[in-house]
This record gives C-alpha cells, structure tokens and sequence, in this order.
C-alpha cells in the first residue's frame, strides 16, 4: 500500500514535496500543468480532483504538488493522503521506452553536459521537490523547462537558471547559455 512518509518545504512557497514509501517510476518523471494534461494518467487526474491543486509532478519516490495561492494546504493534504493511500499504483501508465539517438547525432558537447546535469543539477532540483528537462542544444545555447516545484518558483526563474549556466560555463564550455523554455 502506497503512503506518504514524509511532507518538505521546496523553495516554492506554492508548492510541498510528499514523499512516499514506494518508488512511483523508475527512471522517468512526469510533470503536468493542468488536469487536462492529466487525462490519460490517473495518479496525477486523481490529484488534480483534489481542490485547490494547479500542477503534479511527480518521480521516484516523491510527488510534488502546487497549489493556488489563495488555497491553504489543510484543504490539500487530508485529500492527498486517503487518495494516496486508496490508490492502486498498477494503474500508472507504463514507463515509455527512452528514445536513444545514435552516438553519431549525439554531440560530445550534449553528452558532457547531461553527465553534469544528471549527476549535479538534479539530484539537488530533485531535493527541492523538482526536476528539469532538456529541450535541445542549437550552438552553444540549451533550452530547458523547470518541472515541479521548480517550474513556478520564483529562484528558479533568474537565480538557479544562472547558477546552472555558471556550473555549466565551469564545467562543460564557457560559451554555453541556457535559456528557460
């Protein structure tokens, strides 16, 4: 049986990180900014039936919820809670296959900066309640989207997408600029 083991403040002052006792996915995350984009998946549909709930993102073990300003979390949590609990968790659609593009069209530049990506940026967004996603590399600019708590949360918007480009500048190429999508 699926339960929330624990509940952590994100940066978003809109947005809390329930942590659950079991993993949810394996290797994907899901973020959905609407109950319409939420349709065909029941976990994040069933949240957003709960009022008050503006996005669900969800990995691994965690679920991270943001709500409206005018909701209180009182409102959210008891809701939260006897859904997760009553929740069967077979019924998460499947993970889909990763679509691996051949080491010919996969530039050493993109494949230096997704091991700096995967091994500092996200377990620290993932900490916070959220994740990233990379959109694409057109030069030496790379699009990405926030995801979670991060997608609306105000450090992410200017401060954390700088520290990224910074640790990028250091690490990877210091012609890199990265750009929220």
């Amino acid at each position: 049986m699926l339960f929330i083991e624990d509940v952590d403040l994100t940066p978003n002052p809109q947005a809390l990180k329930f942590i659950l006792n079991e993993k949810l996915l394996q290797k994907e995350a899901r973020n959905f900014s609407s109950k319409e984009e939420a349709q065909k998946d029941p976990l994040a549909k069933g949240i957003f039936e709960i009022p008050g709930v503006v996005s669900v993102f969800y990995m691994d073990k965690f679920i991270t919820i943001e709500k409206e300003p005018s909701a209180q979390w009182a409102q959210i949590q008891r809701p939260l809670v006897d859904f997760i609990k009553k929740f069967d968790k077979s019924l998460i659609p499947p993970e889909s296959e990763t679509f691996q593009i051949s080491k010919e069209e996969e530039t050493e530049l993109l494949k230096k900066i997704n091991e700096v990506i995967d091994t500092r940026v996200r377990p620290a967004l993932a900490g916070d309640g959220g994740g990233l996603e990379i959109r694409g590399l057109e030069g030496y600019t790379l699009k990405i989207r926030y995801q979670g708590a991060c997608g609306s949360c105000p450090s992410s918007i200017r401060g954390t997408l700088i520290a990224i480009e910074n640790l990028l500048k250091r690490e990877v190429n210091p012609a890199i600029e990265v750009v929220s999508d």
